[in-house]
C-alpha cells in the first residue's frame, strides 16, 4: 500500500517515522501521544519522543516520531486480507473492542485534554439541529461532489447515476442532534492496525491526510464508519490480488462488519459509553468516506479506485 511518510526500524528497538515533507507544529500526534500516555491507553506503540527544528519562519517544524517497535508486527492490508481469503471473522470482535477502548480513553480527561468531550446544546435551540450538523453536512456533499467531479470513464458515468441515491444517504447529517464530540483518531482504517506477537495495536494518530482543515473534535461514528469501510475494501483488494471468490468475499465482508460493530457497541456499553455512538451518523459517513477514497484514488494513487468503486457497486447493485 502506499505510504505518505518513510519509517525506519532501528536495532529492532524502536521506529522513526520521517515525515516527509516535515509539517507545522502543532501537529495532533504529540498532542494525542502524551494524552494517550496519561489515561494509560496501551494498544498502541509504545510513544518515546518527537523531534522538531525551528523554521524559517519563526515557528517549528516536526521532523520525526519515535515509538516502540513491535516484533512480528503486520499492518491490516497484511494480515486483515489474509483473513478475508481463509473468511476467518474472529479478529473482528477484538477490533471493535479495541476501537470502544481507544475512543474510550480519548473521551477520559487528562492534563493535556481536561474536556475531551464537547456536549451539544438543546438542539431545540438551534431550529432542530446542532450548530455543527451544517459544516458536516457541507464537507460530505463536498466530497459527493469532488468525488464526482474527479472520477472519469465508465466509473464516472456510473456514479453519475447514482448520486442522488448517495446524497439521500447523507440526509441524516442535517438533522444531527446533540452527539458528543471527541478527539477521534481521524484515519482510522484496518492499515493502521498492527497484529503483533502480543495482540493488536492502532497507530498513526497524524489525521486524516486529505482533510487537513477538519476540527479535530468530531463524532465517534466517523472513525467507527472509517474502520468498517476499511473491511470493505479489504473485501475489494482480496478479490483482485488473492483471488479471493466474490461471493463468498461478500459474505466475510458482511460478517466480519457485524461482529466489529457488535462487540464496538457492547464494549462502550461496557465501558460507560454508549452514548459516544449516534448511530444515524455511521452509514452518512461512510458514504462520505468511500467518496474520499475516489477522491484520493484521483489525486495519490489511480490505481486504488477499483477499492471504493467496488464497494458502491455492491452497495447498489
Amino acid at each position: 500500500m502506499d505510504q505518505t511518510n518513510h519509517s525506519v526500524v532501528v536495532a529492532e528497538s524502536v521506529v522513526v517515522k520521517w515525515l516527509t515533507p516535515p509539517e507545522p507544529l502543532p501537529q495532533p500526534a504529540p498532542e494525542m501521544f502524551a494524552h494517550l500516555t496519561e489515561v494509560c491507553f496501551t494498544a498502541t506503540a509504545t510513544p518515546y519522543a518527537a523531534l522538531s527544528r525551528r523554521a524559517e519562519d519563526g515557528g517549528e517544524l516536526l521532523l520525526a516520531l519515535v515509538t516502540a517497535y513491535l516484533p512480528d508486527a503486520e499492518d491490516g492490508w497484511k494480515w486483515c486480507v489474509d483473513e478475508a481469503v481463509s473468511g476467518g471473522t474472529a479478529f473482528a470482535a477484538e477490533l471493535g473492542v479495541l476501537a470502544a477502548d481507544l475512543h474510550t480513553a480519548l473521551a477520559t480527561p487528562s492534563s493535556v485534554l481536561p474536556s475531551p468531550v464537547r456536549h451539544a446544546p438543546d438542539p431545540q435551540a438551534e431550529h432542530g439541529r446542532a450548530p455543527w450538523a451544517g459544516p458536516w453536512a457541507e464537507r460530505a456533499e463536498a466530497a459527493v461532489r469532488e468525488a464526482l467531479a474527479l472520477t472519469g470513464g465508465d466509473d464516472g458515468r456510473w456514479l453519475s447515476d447514482r448520486a442522488d441515491a448517495l446524497r439521500a444517504e447523507l440526509a441524516p447529517l442535517a438533522a444531527a442532534g446533540a452527539t458528543p464530540l471527541i478527539r477521534i483518531h481521524g484515519d482510522l482504517h484496518v492499515g493502521q492496525v498492527l497484529r503483533w506477537r502480543n495482540g493488536y495495536a492502532v497507530i498513526d494518530f497524524d489525521g486524516n491526510p486529505t482533510v487537513t482543515t477538519a476540527d479535530p473534535f468530531q463524532p465517534a461514528a466517523r472513525d467507527l464508519a472509517q474502520l468498517t469501510t476499511s473491511l470493505e475494501h479489504v473485501g475489494q483488494v482480496a478479490v483482485r490480488r488473492r483471488d479471493a471468490d466474490p461471493l463468498a468475499t461478500g459474505a466475510w465482508t458482511a460478517a466480519a462488519r457485524a461482529a466489529l460493530r457488535g462487540a464496538y457497541l457492547s464494549r462502550l456499553t461496557e465501558r460507560g459509553h454508549a452514548d459516544l455512538l449516534d448511530l444515524s451518523l455511521v452509514r452518512p459517513f461512510e458514504i462520505e468516506q468511500e467518496c474520499r477514497e475516489l477522491i484520493y484514488a484521483a489525486r495519490r494513487l489511480p490505481r486504488w479506485r477499483y477499492a471504493p468503486m467496488g464497494v458502491l457497486r455492491s452497495w447498489y447493485p
